[in-house]
């Protein structure tokens, strides 16, 4: 998959000296008063309900703007977290909005389930069952209950719900794995993709790695057999039928037989799958699982490291088998942080630690907007935020969930790390 012709060199490569301590300085900095900060002060949506759904690039907030699940799901998960990390009431408080908004907009009283948009009055724009926003419900949901003794009960038992809903509606008993999506009342639907971007096909990557993920963070609150059993068959699915092993990169659209139906190579996703992989393998603790598991983990990191990284130590957005799209992304680098952090664990290896330190530095350097806060949706291979900045900071698919969850995982797993020199 290397290739010169895109991989020329560009100057001296980073070469970060941060000490353990001030990185970790700078994470909780960024983490509690660029990101965290950032959305508590500016996305309460004071005029109709929840959060608002789109601010733009320049700061102006759309009032109309419809309301994604993804969107509020990751709110939800993100602010959980943070009061899990720092037991801080206003954390909690943003939190239980994004739960009641959840609970009281979103949720299908009919048919189960969550609506997929909707609008400022609460009214269903898309009301479709995609199952990746299902899935981040679910994750969102026992991160809740992780967090919030008094919420745990409630959170727990709609999470559960949901689980059921997709077992019975989207599961594939012939095949395995998850369809992408299903109409309002669970039957089948041809509008499948995820977004105007995504192939419209039965199956993909992107929604099987969030349903792990998903199942994951439930089992660590509910650990019935038969969620144990999908957990497993979904690490099974993802090591046989969606990781090209020998190439070191997810296979990312698929029929229902799980023939690929595309060539390209998303980075960001690959080193996000690397780290959420060996996190569910760690979690589930099935001992003969977790060798086959980190030599796929550690050969995706390296596959990432060796194509995906600039030498600023930014990630690449995709590669279509002859084109590199070069312009970086805010979330590959948040989870390419956390999976080279991953693969320097699993492995020893300190280039690993060395390439998420530089990683770090792009972000501190490159993506994050220490003007107008939160994190640039994407930067030029120059580092110029692209577009004149007009990529929303606020939006369906810009959530604070890659960029936190890094600062909170990349804070745990220094503090595991004996040295960083």
């Amino acid at each position: 998959m290397r290739s010169s012709h895109y991989r020329q060199r560009r100057g001296i490569p980073v070469k970060s000296e941060l000490t353990r301590e001030r990185w970790q300085e700078k994470l909780t900095n960024e983490l509690q008063d660029n990101i965290l900060g950032y959305w508590q002060k500016n996305t309460v949506d004071d005029i109709y309900f929840g959060f608002v759904g789109e601010v733009r690039g320049n700061g102006e907030k759309v009032a109309e703007a419809d309301k994604g699940l993804v969107l509020h799901a990751r709110i939800l998960w993100t602010f959980a977290s943070a009061y899990r990390w720092r037991r801080d009431e206003v954390y909690l408080q943003l939190a239980r909005r994004a739960y009641e908004t959840l609970n009281a907009r979103f949720r299908d009283p009919e048919h189960g389930g969550l609506y997929w948009m909707i609008d400022v009055q609460g009214r269903p724009v898309q009301a479709k069952k995609q199952v990746y926003g299902q899935a981040f419900v679910i994750y969102a949901l026992a991160e809740f209950a992780r967090a919030s003794e008094a919420d745990a009960a409630d959170a727990l038992a709609w999470a559960e719900d949901i689980y059921r809903l997709l077992e019975k509606h989207a599961y594939d008993p012939v095949h395995l794995g998850y369809v992408e999506a299903l109409a309002r009342d669970w039957t089948e639907t041809d509008d499948l993709s995820l977004s105007g971007k995504d192939l419209n096909e039965r199956k993909s990557m992107n929604t099987h790695l969030h349903v792990l993920e998903a199942y994951t963070n439930l089992y660590r609150v509910w650990k019935p057999e038969g969620l144990r059993a999908k957990l497993k068959e979904l690490i099974d699915v993802h090591l046989d039928k969606i990781v090209d092993p020998a190439a070191g990169h997810f296979r990312l659209f698929f029929d229902d037989e799980w023939n690929s139906k595309t060539a390209d190579v998303s980075y960001g996703h690959d080193i996000e799958g690397s780290w959420l992989l060996w996190e569910a393998a760690e979690v589930l603790g099935d001992e003969a699982l977790l060798p086959r598991v980190k030599k796929i983990a550690l050969r995706m990191a390296e596959a990432t490291l060796e194509q995906g990284v600039d030498d600023d130590g930014g990630v690449f957005n995709e590669f279509d088998g002859s084109h590199l799209d070069d312009s970086k992304i805010w979330w590959p680098q948040a989870e390419a942080m956390v999976g080279f952090l991953n693969a320097c664990q699993l492995s020893g290896d300190r280039k690993y630690l060395e390439a998420a330190r530089n990683c770090w530095s792009f972000i501190t350097l490159r993506i994050s907007d220490r003007e107008g806060g939160e994190w640039h949706w994407r930067v030029t291979r120059e580092g110029v935020p692209a577009a004149g900045g007009s990529h929303p900071k606020v939006g369906a698919w810009k959530c604070p969930y890659h960029n936190s969850r890094a600062c909170f995982e990349a804070l745990e797993r220094l503090e595991k790390l004996e040295r960083l020199d």
